[in-house]
């Protein structure tokens, strides 16, 4: 059911193994250093090559590019940012971490954000909107834009697991003010643990690789622009020659994959064919879904379990490839604790989980959650495979819905 992860090779393994004979795993400086460019750079300079994007920053994992994009934007205490409830845990405590707080909006049938909760929750208080492309489908940009511009807001994409989908011809993460990937073990490739960070902003580059290396703007990077930013207290989220090396050698799979991917999800809709109840998730734009996870909406959540249950029985598998939660449900947002109390964004006073963190805010996601199926198409499923997988849901609901 895997995606770059099932196409770990000889490759990575010559780029590591040069690495190692060199013995500089630092990117920056080590006893031997490469004689040309070293991986980490090389990586960063094909991503932003495929999204035609000025500059572009590995870092350590996803939610490092979260933190280091958050903390290029400039956010901090007192802020608030508006992501979607239905995402991952670090779309969440990335916004904690730098101190700011995040305000949960619903999703709609794209399982994306919702464009008009923007308007909802915007205060004077927001700074801007976390956009999640949610598992290979870009969100509604054009419209997510527009309000966010309206009401003066940044717009941060978060492709962790949308590298290479399109929305309307562009590639999401160039469409926002500054956008995050992730290279973890089951993203679109891998690099075990990894992250970059795009943008088309001088600005914006330059603090995000000071907020990764500890304040610092090497060399390297001040051949790409030219500093103008007072140096200030970062962290230390560099992306490793070893992290780089694989990096390489699975981008240059990612468009092969996607062609692959794509020709499997037609032959799997094909084979479910049309159903009485069954609505597929909407897509803004269907010809730049990745097509590695589809979703479908059943009428009610029991019907939901009932097919998952059937196709298990059946040896198909009918979970997400990735876990994603509504931030209600996860602890963090329950107790609403942060590593100290002095740096919580969240109110000292009253009950809590407060208003707008608890399920009961959020009807619309709970209820499309609670009725969603997700079909999961891998790298290594050959066309019979997804052509099986549509059978069985066809055969399963077919007997459900009767």
């Amino acid at each position: 059911m895997g995606l770059g992860e099932c196409l770990l090779g000889a490759t990575e393994a010559r780029n590591v193994a040069r690495v190692m004979r060199h013995g500089a795993l630092f990117r920056y400086y080590g006893p031997g250093a490469l004689p040309s460019l070293g991986f980490a750079t090389r990586f960063e300079r094909a991503v932003a090559r495929m999204h035609r994007c000025k500059y572009a920053l590995g870092v350590t994992s996803g939610t490092a590019a979260l933190e280091v994009a958050l903390g290029a934007l400039g956010v901090g205490p007192g802020d608030e940012v508006i992501l979607p409830v239905w995402s991952w845990v670090s779309c969440f405590t990335a916004i904690v971490r730098v101190g700011a707080k995040p305000v949960l909006a619903e999703v709609d049938d794209s399982l994306n954000l919702d464009p008009a909760e923007i308007e909802r929750l915007t205060t004077p208080a927001t700074r801007g909107v976390l956009v999640v492309h949610y598992q290979g489908v870009a969100a509604d940009m054009d419209e997510i834009m527009q309000r966010a511009r309206r009401n003066k807001l940044w717009v941060l994409e978060d492709c962790a697991e949308s590298l290479g989908a399109t929305y309307k011809g562009k590639r999401v993460g160039t469409m926002g003010d500054i956008a995050t990937y992730s290279f973890q073990q089951r993203k679109v490739i891998t690099t075990g643990e990894g992250g970059m960070v795009l943008t088309q902003e001088g600005r914006l580059y330059e603090r995000a690789v000071r907020m990764s290396d500890i304040g610092q703007y090497r060399d390297e990077h001040r051949a790409i622009k030219a500093p103008e930013v007072v140096g200030f207290s970062g962290s230390n989220y560099r992306m490793t020659e070893l992290a780089g090396a694989v990096g390489c050698a699975q981008f240059a799979r990612v468009l092969p994959m996607i062609r692959h991917l794509r020709r499997l999800r037609a032959i799997m809709q094909r084979e479910v064919g049309a159903l009485p109840g069954l609505a597929w998730r909407k897509i803004a734009d269907p010809s730049g879904d990745l097509g590695f996870d589809s979703y479908f909406f059943l009428p009610t959540h029991e019907q939901a379990l009932a097919l998952k249950a059937a196709a298990q029985k059946r040896g198909v598998s009918l979970a997400p490839h990735t876990g994603t939660y509504c931030q209600y449900a996860r602890e963090y947002c329950r107790s609403g604790a942060t590593h100290t109390a002095n740096f919580s964004p969240f109110p000292t006073t009253g009950a809590w989980p407060a208003q707008g963190y608890r399920e009961e805010d959020f009807p619309r996601t709970s209820n499309l959650v609670g009725r969603m199926v997700s079909v999961p198409l891998g790298a290594r499923f050959s066309a019979a495979d997804a052509a099986h997988v549509g059978k069985v849901i066809r055969e399963e609901l077919g007997k459900i819905l009767a």
